[in-house]
């Protein structure tokens, strides 16, 4: 299952970012940062307690059932009397739900985490990146794993002469990402592959902000 994984921020940066915001609402989100325990039902009941142990005002708090999707709108506007009470929103949901919600309020949102990188739960509580939408995707040529996420160098060319027993050089409890491409390729048949010289990657392909435009058939 594919998540946004996010961290909570620091007591002292959150502290500074509620600096002059005495009401607040809190709103968490039902689907990733429940799964990294950042933002569902517990988290939004514990930073609950802690604003009101600071003196601050809490006019209200809701766990949108998926903080990122259009029907957000119609949440927020069933808790909108206690919305309006608030100085501004404590959001603990990941960067795309901050933003969906800033768009539907005209309230000072504060984000309560950071959005670290696009995940995939390969354990129980473990997630491991997999892609970081570079907009240059070469998983056709490497049997479909992505060395830009799953190597430390972020070699698309590979392996390194560090690799070791098929472990990284830089953690050694790290399956080399190169090392699992040629295995992929080898079951394959398809070790031609790895002959192809990819050129290096360029980071500012697309320009920033990057806009995606869906054209209809």
């Amino acid at each position: 299952m594919i998540r946004s994984i996010t961290q909570k921020k620091t007591e002292e940066e959150l502290d500074q970012l509620l600096t002059g915001i005495a009401r607040i609402f809190i709103i968490g989100c039902g689907t990733c940062v429940t799964m990294t325990h950042t933002g569902g039902t517990p988290e939004v009941t514990e930073i609950k307690e802690k604003l009101l142990k600071k003196g601050k005002l809490v006019t209200g708090d809701l766990v949108l059932p998926v903080a990122c999707d259009n029907l957000t709108a119609e949440v927020l506007h069933e808790n909108r009397s206690k919305i309006d009470l608030a100085d501004g929103l404590l959001i603990l949901t990941c960067a795309f739900g901050v933003q969906t919600i800033a768009r539907q309020v005209k309230k000072t949102t504060i984000p309560g985490l950071d959005t670290l990188f696009i995940g995939k739960e390969t354990g129980l509580g473990q997630f491991d990146e997999i892609c970081t939408q570079c907009g240059s995707c070469i998983l056709g040529e490497t049997g479909g794993v992505c060395p830009v996420t799953s190597c430390h160098k972020g070699l698309v060319n590979g392996p390194c002469g560090g690799t070791k027993n098929g472990k990284c050089e830089i953690d050694e409890k790290k399956d080399c990402a190169w090392t699992l491409i040629y295995n992929r390729l080898k079951d394959l048949n398809r070790l031609d592959l790895m002959k192809r010289y990819q050129k290096p990657k360029n980071f500012q392909r697309e320009p920033r902000p990057g806009k995606y435009w869906l054209t209809p058939t």
